[in-house]
């Protein structure tokens, strides 16, 4: 599955962006989705999943309540709704997808693929 994410900007706190990751060469129907970041200096961290089917997510705390995580299958694409952004969310955001457990969706090493990632820049 090669991925490659897109959406990424330079904004103002407050505003809001949509990040996409659009899959090929595979189906990704079979696999967990999901969204990690890395800030610079910092180890890279999850930031949402979404489930095979689309029914289930998960998110880290810090980004609960204004991101949003979905997917649309036919369409071979997940998105990452972020809304009421700060500073803090700055980072290089990677999408990735993962055939094992959904209860290890927020390891990174669980991953089998990754995207190119996109930056995401928030301005006080």
């Amino acid at each position: 599955v090669q991925l490659q994410a897109s959406g990424g900007g330079l904004v103002q706190a407050g505003d809001s962006l949509r990040l996409s990751c659009a899959a090929s060469g595979r189906t990704i129907r079979s696999y967990s989705m999901a969204w990690f970041r890395q800030a610079p200096g910092k180890e890279r961290e999850f930031v949402a999943a979404v489930s095979r089917g689309g029914s289930g997510t998960s998110y880290r705390d810090s980004v609960k309540g204004r991101f949003t995580v979905s997917r649309d299958n036919a369409k071979n694409t997940v998105s990452l709704q972020m809304n009421s952004l700060k500073p803090e969310d700055t980072a290089v955001y990677y999408c990735a997808a993962s055939n094992t457990a959904w209860s290890t969706v927020h390891l990174d090493y669980t991953m089998d693929y990754w995207g190119k990632g996109t930056q995401v820049t928030v301005s006080s």
